[in-house]
């Protein structure tokens, strides 16, 4: 926890600066400090009960639950101040972001971002189509005590344009505005960049974002036929991959594709490898 003072001064900022405002700083700081504690479990009436006996903060039960369901916090900001303060963030300077979909079973009827969703993996003895939730996840891959590891940075509730009209799904009164998960994803990716603005971003993905769907909103159709190039020719498909992710070919996260961005966001410029090579060519076809 040494890092939780400077965490807490840069968060001070976030909250409004009434009584009230500061009141929730100092209950979101708790809140933080009762979750990092590993013998506490993340939910809310865990959480409120771990504060008052390891920290002696009493906090009443209903404003704790108001509070933990509120709309109003910042998020944005504050993941931003969060990735701000991640120590070495860059491998190789560059910024190395793993991009995939899950979903998140649940049973309760009422959760929010719910609904009957197809899961590809389902084994024989589950449903295909749980009551679930779909989060289109980015996070930050790094070499932790020799293998890969992936620390989530920003995500998404995924709703299809059906269940937004048949749930009427609002948020701070507003409806909720279809997206895509492309969308969603250069929207994520995008937020990242504004906050390593100068920094190359490199984008590890499976093959089902890795196709024009999202490469096409990040990178101009010029720098898409060069870059795609390459892949279509001879070139072998091990010199695709970059040092670092060539050095750990066995981990979990080298074995999706990859696509390299040689300058900053926007726009990046993209190394296919060569397993795409029929969807590759039709792209440099164009």
């Amino acid at each position: 926890m040494p890092i939780l003072p400077a965490l807490a001064t840069e968060l001070q900022c976030v909250f409004p600066a009434t009584d009230k405002g500061q009141e929730r700083w100092r209950w979101f700081m708790l809140t933080l400090q009762a979750i990092l504690v590993p013998v506490t479990a993340s939910r809310t009436s865990n959480l409120l009960r771990a504060i008052a006996t390891l920290f002696g903060v009493q906090i009443g039960q209903s404003p704790y639950y108001a509070f933990m369901a509120s709309v109003k916090l910042r998020w944005k900001e504050v993941w931003e101040v969060l990735w701000r303060a991640i120590p070495d963030p860059l491998t190789d300077g560059r910024l190395l972001l793993a991009l995939d979909d899950s979903i998140n079973p649940k049973t309760g009827r009422k959760v929010f971002a719910c609904q009957a969703t197809f899961d590809h993996a389902a084994k024989t003895n589950q449903s295909q189509y749980p009551w679930a939730q779909t989060i289109v996840t980015v996070g930050l891959l790094k070499v932790i005590h020799g293998r890969w590891s992936c620390l989530p940075l920003a995500f998404a509730f995924y709703l299809r344009l059906q269940t937004l009209h048949t749930g009427c799904i609002r948020v701070r009164g507003e409806a909720v505005a279809f997206q895509t998960k492309f969308a969603q994803a250069v929207r994520l990716i995008g937020d990242l960049a504004k906050v390593f603005a100068k920094t190359p971003i490199l984008v590890v993905a499976d093959s089902w974002f890795g196709n024009n769907g999202l490469l096409g909103p990040c990178v101009p159709r010029s720098d898409r036929a060069r870059t795609c190039s390459p892949a279509c020719g001879s070139t072998p498909r091990s010199t695709l991959f970059p040092p670092r992710l060539r050095e750990h070919r066995g981990g979990r996260a080298s074995t999706g594709h990859a696509w390299a961005t040689r300058r900053s966001w926007p726009p990046p410029c993209v190394a296919r490898p060569a397993a795409t090579r029929s969807t590759c060519m039709a792209g440099c076809a164009r």
